[in-house]
């Protein structure tokens, strides 16, 4: 279990140095979006990974690592618009923005933990592939509940499901990362 703590930390700062770039290049423009939007952004990004994956070939040169570094990046976007609300302009500094980060990674990290201990650690024997279409199904449920102007009446809300989806892309990173230092 340490190794794996140790695994989503090091996915996760790798994440959160693009997000701090991207806010030095941008500022906090993300923050006028509202979750839909977001939503169909990691829509988006996981819909490519897997045509991708059933395709077996790409025509545009960037790899699903940046794809699924998205996905993590735009479901904490998504958490910190649950807590703080959509605003109509840019309201946070880069240090702000990066304490929010900070707070939903870890919460992400606490989850993804305890869950671990209870499943064993069974993503580790999950395809990549597999994860794709996990986190397609979580999203598929995300613009449902928000379809259904978030309520829901036995299920997780959309927090629960943006946290599963940043832990199965970080898994998908370990895999990716894995694989990368197996060649």
């Amino acid at each position: 279990m340490s190794q794996t703590s140790h695994e989503f930390d090091t996915i996760i700062n790798n994440c959160q140095t693009l997000f701090k770039n991207k806010m030095l290049d941008y500022g906090a423009a993300w923050r006028i979006l509202r979750l839909p939007s977001l939503t169909d952004q990691i829509y988006i990004k996981a819909n490519r990974i897997r045509t991708i994956q059933e395709k077996g070939e790409q025509k545009v040169e960037e790899n699903i690592d940046n794809e699924f570094i998205a996905i993590v990046n735009y479901s904490i976007m998504s958490l910190i618009q649950l807590e703080k609300g959509v605003a109509n302009q840019p309201d946070l500094s880069v240090e702000q923005a990066l304490q929010w980060y900070d707070k939903k990674s870890k919460e992400a990290k606490n989850l993804m933990l305890a869950k671990n201990h209870d499943y064993g650690e069974a993503w580790r024997d999950l395809r990549i592939s597999s994860i794709t279409d996990l986190i397609l199904q979580k999203l598929l449920r995300v613009k449902q509940i928000e379809d259904n102007m978030g309520k829901t009446i036995v299920s997780e809300g959309l927090e629960a499901n943006y946290f599963d989806i940043v832990n199965y892309a970080v898994f998908a990173l370990i895999h990716l990362n894995n694989k990368e230092n197996n060649k």
